[in-house]
């Protein structure tokens, strides 16, 4: 038997729909509980009423709503938030899944996207014009989340983090205002923005700076689980173009037809290469890949750049139970590809792989106080996660993840990239922005004094 949250009173509901274009949903209509879940299955929360907002106006309405009657605000755009702040327990869910409209600019080589667009979205859109922009390594993410949190991807060392190239943003802050932030208009905010989270308003629309990539050469390299293999990778990603990217994955062989049945299951580990260089490098690209141990597996070919963003996908639908952990570092020091080869060899399920994502490159021209993302000097980020299809095994496996963070500390920065941070990180906020902590709590206590965006990873006013 289905539990429904308690109902808001009629007349405020009522109220509230007179204001909004778009779908508004509460408990106890046909498709609620549709509407309520989240991609982190771990997340079952029943919110008061959820709006499905189709424009700014509506972004204003709900804000304005939740905050005259105190009630908790969860924005969510792709649902991809881990610690589930894209949902809440007898609150308002301000859902901009509907709002997915982009424009491109092919002459200025930008692009203005809806909050509620995810990176599938953006991706075909641009990449009909040629172009790209870093945004992520699963295809369901929305562009909101990752871009605010800082956004890593398969483009990174080339083009910059996501809110490296964010030009422009349309706000609805905590009062209710409608406001375009830019490096020359409410700067402040722009500023924070770029990599602080959702602490300071709802993002409407998102302006992007384009570059030049359509074909890739990439696709996943398989070896078996070795310290030398991941030691030749950092060497690898270290002498190598910032237009050659390769994510270390750690874990189990997956059930893939170009790698052998005896490796499925099995500890491995795994290069995803996004190389956007030029056609007539790809044989010494692969002869690279060749050199760094046994190949037991490759899929490694051509391709449109949106596919590569693809090919975590199926892997890891919504509905699956995740716990995650993430660090920073500066290089890859032997202690912690010690710990990836032990914790790898112990992985709960091949959906629970631990990923490593190169930030050099033009991530590093950009200076620690820029962007609210303040981690310029680490070279690798690690997230770690058991992924399991069920509530109970998920928590079984907590304590692996946390010992194998455990494993890493030595070796990694006190903070880490908050959107790998799950629920019960807390306590790392101000490590995970270390000198701009303090700039940023000033940008809040203005523009958010009574801290209406709490569900994230929050930064007190």
């Amino acid at each position: 038997m289905t539990t429904y949250a308690p109902a808001l009173d009629e007349t405020l509901t009522q109220r509230l729909r007179q204001a909004v274009r778009g779908e508004i949903i509460e408990p106890g209509d046909p498709d609620y509980d549709e509407a309520r879940a989240v991609y982190n299955a771990m997340h079952d929360k029943r919110p008061a009423i959820i709006v499905r907002a189709a424009d700014a106006g509506d972004i204003r309405a709900a804000v304005d709503f939740a905050r005259d009657h105190e009630l908790l605000l969860a924005v969510r755009g792709g649902s991809h938030s881990v610690p589930g702040y894209g949902t809440c327990d007898e609150g308002v869910v301000l859902d901009l899944g509907t709002m997915r409209g982009i424009r491109v600019d092919p002459e200025k080589r930008t692009a203005r996207a809806e909050g509620g667009c995810t990176w599938a979205d953006f991706n075909h859109a641009t990449h009909a014009f040629g172009l790209a922009t870093t945004g992520g390594v699963v295809s369901t993410t929305g562009i909101g989340g990752l871009t605010t949190g800082g956004g890593m991807g398969h483009l990174a060392r080339r083009c910059g983090l996501a809110c490296d190239n964010l030009i422009s943003v349309d706000l609805v802050t905590a009062d209710g205002s409608f406001v375009t932030c830019t490096d020359e208009h409410n700067a402040d905010l722009m500023w924070a923005v770029r990599g602080g989270g959702g602490n300071f308003g709802v993002v409407a629309s998102f302006e992007y700076r384009l570059h030049p990539v359509a074909d890739i050469l990439g696709g996943p390299t398989f070896y078996p689980l070795d310290g030398d293999v991941i030691r030749a990778y950092r060497e690898l990603v270290a002498d190598s173009a910032e237009e050659f990217n390769a994510l270390l994955v750690v874990g189990l062989g997956p059930p893939l037809p170009f790698l052998p049945e005896r490796w499925h299951g099995r500890p491995m580990c795994g290069i995803v290469t996004c190389f956007s260089g030029p056609e007539d490098e790809d044989d010494r690209i692969l002869a690279r890949l060749a050199g760094l141990g046994p190949v037991v597996g490759q899929h490694v070919a051509r391709m449109p750049y949106p596919v590569i963003n693809t090919l975590f996908d199926e892997l890891l639908p919504a509905g699956l139970y995740h716990y995650w952990k993430g660090s920073f570092s500066r290089g890859l020091p032997d202690g912690a590809i010690d710990a990836y080869t032990e914790y790898g060899a112990t992985t709960p399920t091949i959906q629970s792989a631990t990923v490593v994502f190169p930030i050099d490159g033009a991530c590093h021209r950009v200076g620690p106080e820029e962007t609210a993302f303040a981690y310029r000097d680490a070279d690798f980020s690690t997230a770690l996660s058991p992924t399991l299809p069920t509530r109970a095994e998920c928590e079984a496996n907590i304590d692996w993840a946390r010992a194998f963070a455990a494993a890493l500390e030595p070796y990694s920065a006190g903070g880490g990239y908050v959107n790998f941070m799950d629920a019960d990180d807390q306590d790392r906020v101000r490590a995970n922005y270390r000198q701009n902590y303090d700039r940023l709590a000033s940008v809040k206590r203005r523009y958010d004094p009574g801290n209406l965006f709490r569900l994230n990873h929050n930064i007190a006013p």
